[in-house]
């Protein structure tokens, strides 16, 4: 009797275990997220008790950024040596300290200290990154949607926790907004401890969507050092207009969001009168929409040309930004609830045809590394913006001259999408032995 042939259904069976660890890194994501959006909540509070100048506060801010964002690359290569599970712990545990030793702080160094060492490190192991290397090992099939989730889990963070911890500080003090985060941090530790796994190997499973036949090349941990690695890799890409286009309107990217938006939005709308609550369920209410809109990105990622999508996405984004300082006021009108729907939409749609468009230009092998520099960019952008934005605020008394600013950036970031090549065909990608060469020269 014939032997009938192996049913496809085994495949689906073994490469089930990545959606659980999706789960587990969506968890991860959005609270670092959380995490990371809580300053923006805290800068009067802080101000309010220990007399703190708002250029004080915005350089602890944008210190935070800033290590947040140069984090993301060595991460990358540090989950590629010691693998995913390891970082992403160790992420949470620092978060968790930094956050809770700000409960005695009384200096304004201390601040700069902790948001920017612990938790600017913590969170940084758990950025976008994290989410674009998890969803490059683990997803063959439905990668750009996978990238789309991740990159909403960012907003979702800042929809589950920066209501609770703005009217925690509106309400019994920011100590207890700070404690929120410390303990979530570390509750989160054992969840990923647990799940997480640092490839489907490990598991004797193959990545969701790949064949049944799929071998995963072996893992490498004799090469380089993953700093060594890092910098080898930006040397190598930097090289190409490509990587600078990516790297320049990421930059602009993270200032017309983390840096602007998500820091000053709060005390920008409390200078036209409104509630400092209420600001903040706008902000939360920006994450709503960005799930949808990220989503969509990612769906979108899989059938269009990213780089029309980004040439889009940066263009709407700086015309919605030329118009807030008129949209402002004690009360949310009809025009700013259209402006945080937009808005909202587009936050971090440019994620996803981002991690796309480096992917299909330097490999899949090595693309973790190249979005970790790109993501570097957004979050120094986001750094600069936050300082620059309190700067503007001090010097003028308002926040117009930092929104026509951002806006202006962005209709170049637009400009600069058009211009990178278009997609070299996927048989042209960086294979792993020229991966394996280069890095023997690093």
């Amino acid at each position: 009797m014939t032997t009938a042939a192996p049913s496809p259904m085994p495949t689906r069976a073994r490469s089930s275990r990545a959606w659980w660890v999706a789960l587990a890194t969506l968890a991860a994501l959005v609270a670092a997220a959380g995490f990371r959006s809580s300053t923006g909540a805290l800068l009067e509070p802080l101000e309010a008790e220990f007399g703190w100048s708002r250029t004080t506060t915005s350089g602890a801010v944008t210190l935070n950024l800033v290590v947040y964002g140069l984090t993301a690359p060595f991460a990358a290569a540090l989950m590629e040596r010691f693998g995913l599970r390891r970082v992403a712990a160790l992420g949470l545990l620092l978060v968790s300290v930094g956050s809770g030793l700000t409960l005695v702080m009384t200096e304004s160094w201390q601040l700069w200290l902790l948001w920017g060492l612990p938790v600017g490190v913590g969170t940084g192991s758990m950025a976008l990154v994290f989410g674009a290397v998890v969803a490059n090992r683990w997803f063959v099939g439905q990668r750009g949607l996978v990238t789309g989730l991740f990159s909403a889990a960012s907003s979702t963070g800042q929809l589950v926790f920066l209501p609770a911890i703005a009217r925690l500080a509106d309400g019994p003090g920011w100590r207890w907004a700070a404690g929120l985060v410390a303990v979530v941090a570390l509750l989160l530790v054992p969840v990923v401890a647990l799940v997480m796994r640092d490839r489907p190997a490990d598991v004797g499973q193959v990545p969701h969507g790949a064949p049944a036949s799929y071998v995963e090349p072996p893992v490498d941990r004799s090469g380089p050092g993953p700093a060594r690695v890092a910098l080898g890799t930006l040397r190598q890409v930097s090289r190409t207009w490509t990587f600078w286009a990516l790297f320049l309107t990421f930059w602009i990217c993270g200032w017309s969001t983390n840096g602007l938006v998500g820091t000053h939005f709060i005390p920008a709308a409390h200078d036209h009168g409104m509630p400092a609550t209420t600001s903040a369920s706008l902000l939360a209410l920006i994450g709503v929409f960005d799930i949808v809109g990220t989503v969509a990105s990612g769906w979108l990622t899989d059938r269009v040309d990213p780089r029309l999508l980004l040439v889009g996405y940066y263009f709407l984004r700086g015309l919605s930004l030329l118009v807030v300082p008129s949209l402002l006021g004690p009360t949310v009108a009809p025009s700013l609830f259209l402006f945080i729907v937009f808005y909202g939409l587009d936050w971090v749609a440019t994620v996803p045809p981002t991690v796309a468009l480096c992917r299909i230009h330097f490999g899949t092998a090595r693309s973790g590394v190249v979005f970790g520099w790109v993501f570097a960019a957004h979050m120094v952008g986001a750094g600069v913006a936050a300082s620059y934005a309190g700067w503007v605020r001090q010097a003028t008394g308002d926040y117009q001259g930092a929104w026509l600013t951002a806006g202006v950036l962005c209709v170049a970031a637009a400009a600069m999408c058009a211009l990178v090549p278009r997609a070299r065909d996927a048989r042209q990608e960086t294979t792993l032995d020229e991966v394996a060469q280069e890095n023997a020269q690093i």
